[in-house]
């Protein structure tokens, strides 16, 4: 199961009823899909937070404490985070400070590989590829370029000589997951029915801040040579094919009401040679608010009639 920019509110932008209302969304969906599908991992690309970038140390624990009330999962069931930007800062925001405390906290490495029942999935931090060797970019760089020496020597196609130990126990085309979404112009090639609306569909897209820049997603998908790339940031959906390769790029819209009036989430089924996915609908902002409307006009409708229905027997008995 993938999810993507829970949002919590923080003290700064965060009304007590708006926290109380999309909160509860959120939590009452995360746990009925936690019952019903029982998945096995449980991804959360990006943007837990919403203040999370400039929030105190007190704040930002209540923010851990909260995350893990609200998206708790059974025993059975591992979870794994992605950082966003809310969480930490665009790259040029970024201090080793608020890296380290959403890293200690969510136990999310700038890059990491998981792998599972031959399934190898590549959990990316955006902000960490802007290639200028940054404190947080080396290191990144570096990861990056020792995964996919674990992938080619899985796969036997590494030229120099490796190391036995490195090897996983069998290849196959990883998942790439991560924040931002790979670069593209604009979301106008996304037609999927959570896409965003005119006219926020035919914005263009800033390299760096609404996606990746070129070079980055050139880099990725020529080391990684994912079969599949799972990204958030944009609130909205999107399916499209991948620009190198074979592959799609799905993103995935909020989870939050906040952000989108029909959010949903992923779930997908992995096996080391194929996949499927779905995107699970939750119930819509609008819906539900014009069904409460519904409701208290009706009950007023039956009160008035009550009301009135008393009082021409007491006339009649009189």
């Amino acid at each position: 199961m993938v999810i993507a920019d829970t949002h919590l509110l923080g003290s700064r932008h965060g009304h007590w009823f708006d926290k109380l209302k999309r909160e509860w969304q959120m939590y009452r969906a995360f746990q009925t899909a936690m019952i019903l599908h029982k998945p096995d991992l449980v991804f959360v690309l990006g943007d837990l937070t919403d203040e999370g970038l400039y929030c105190s140390n007190t704040e930002f624990d209540y923010y851990v404490k909260r995350f893990y009330s609200l998206f708790q999962v059974p025993e059975s069931t591992r979870l794994y985070v992605a950082v966003g930007n809310h969480d930490i800062g665009f790259h040029y925001g970024v201090s080793p400070y608020l890296n380290h405390r959403f890293v200690t906290a969510f136990n999310s490495p700038a890059v990491q590989l998981i792998t599972v029942r031959g399934n190898h999935f590549v959990l990316v931090n955006s902000m960490a590829l802007e290639g200028d060797g940054c404190f947080l970019c080396k290191p990144a760089e570096q990861q990056l370029t020792r995964i996919q020496k674990i992938l080619q020597c899985t796969k036997g196609t590494y030229t120099d000589k490796c190391n036995p130990k490195i090897k996983l126990g069998m290849y196959s085309k990883p998942i790439l997951m991560q924040h931002y979404p790979l670069y593209r112009q604009s979301d106008m090639e996304c037609n999927d029915f959570d896409a965003a609306p005119f006219p926020i569909k035919q914005e263009r897209f800033r390299e760096r801040w609404e996606c990746l820049s070129q070079e980055a997603t050139l880099q990725l998908l020529n080391q990684i040579k994912p079969r599949l790339s799972l990204s958030g940031h944009t609130h909205h959906g999107c399916t499209r094919p991948l620009p190198i390769g074979e592959g799609i790029e799905v993103t995935i819209p909020s989870f939050s009401w906040r952000n989108k009036d029909n959010p949903n989430y992923l779930l997908a089924v992995f096996t080391p040679n194929n996949y499927a996915y779905f995107k699970c609908e939750m119930p819509r902002e609008s819906s539900v608010i014009s069904l409460y409307i519904f409701g208290v006009v009706l009950l007023n409708i039956w009160i008035l009639y009550s009301l009135f229905f008393r009082k021409r027997r007491k006339y009649k008995y009189r």
